[in-house]
């Protein structure tokens, strides 16, 4: 709620109207959204997560993961939770690079999937705030460039230019040369999770989990 609060007068999140509670559950009304869901433009996408990234929301929110350490612990937990026999491909994928610290942190939305970004004429709107947290911005961008996530929402992942369009457009190399650097960890925690949810009753995640699977052995 704190989150939509602050940020219903960016344009970047509906603008939420009203909040309350009922039955000891909170609701939240906000307006509808406009526009379809992203598929092309890259740019646009890019800068939309670059100027959510820039604000200084002042929000206590949950702590993001923030480097390769926090983010080998998340892919252990989430592979718990997947068979023994499922695990060993990609426990045989475990990234071996030196590792990398944490780094700066910002406002994140924590799960910008291309159908989370609604675009019309006007500009761009987040939708979906389930995750915000304060944490790494590189998280939002491997997000948002995860193959499986672009194959599960828009049916196929991003071409090379695409990606490279994306990233020049994000317009910090520092942000986007410490996504570089984490990218093998953050392809093998996309791919535990997609193991995951195909075998938890998501079967279009089977053809995802492939993908950054894939990416991990380029």
């Amino acid at each position: 709620m704190a989150c939509l609060k602050r940020l219903s007068e960016t344009g970047l999140a509906p603008r939420l109207r009203a909040t309350g509670e009922f039955a000891n559950q909170a609701w939240a009304l906000y307006d509808h959204a406009p526009g379809a869901p992203w598929r092309t433009n890259p740019r646009r996408a890019a800068e939309a997560l670059a100027m959510l990234h820039a604000l200084k929301p002042g929000l206590k929110l949950p702590e993001g993961c923030n480097g390769s350490r926090d983010l080998t612990c998340h892919t252990e937990e989430i592979l718990s939770s997947c068979t023994p026999s499922a695990r060993a491909e990609i426990e045989a994928l475990r990234p071996d690079g030196p590792a990398i610290a944490a780094g700066r942190t910002c406002l994140i939305h924590g799960d910008p999937v291309p159908g989370n970004l609604l675009f019309d004429g006007d500009g761009v709107v987040l939708i979906d705030w389930q995750c915000p947290a304060i944490g790494d911005p590189a998280e939002d961008i491997a997000i948002f460039l995860s193959p499986a996530m672009q194959h599960v929402y828009r049916g196929k992942a991003l071409t090379h230019d695409e990606e490279q369009a994306f990233l020049a457009a994000y317009a910090d190399p520092e942000i986007t040369g410490r996504y570089r650097a984490l990218e093998p960890w953050f392809h093998w925690r996309m791919a535990a999770y997609c193991l995951w949810r195909a075998q938890n009753g998501a079967p279009d995640y089977a053809p995802a989990y492939r993908l950054e699977a894939a990416a991990l052995t380029r």
